[in-house]
């Protein structure tokens, strides 16, 4: 019987944090490439590049998924995506 130690189960986990970080990066990445997309087409529309209605959804998803902390990381997510307004 193979028992595992605490210091492989920390080693494992922290490999999986890792992993899931880099996914993360990635679809935030994702993530601030459509935003220039949509903000390209509401511009060239003659419309503003933030749409503070969208905005505010996007602050009660992140709001109601994950509590007042969710607000916080909708806010770094927009400005990373549109820039300080």
């Amino acid at each position: 019987m193979t028992t595992v130690t605490a210091e492989e189960t920390i080693a494992g986990a922290r490999e999986r944090i890792d992993a899931l970080d880099d996914r993360i990066l990635g679809l935030v990445q994702e993530r601030m490439a459509v935003s220039a997309v949509v903000q390209e087409a509401r511009i060239s529309s003659g419309g503003r590049r933030v749409s503070l209605s969208r905005e505010m959804e996007i602050l009660g998803r992140y709001r109601d998924a994950l509590g007042k902390p969710g607000t916080t990381l909708a806010m770094t997510l927009l400005e990373l995506c549109r820039g300080r307004v």
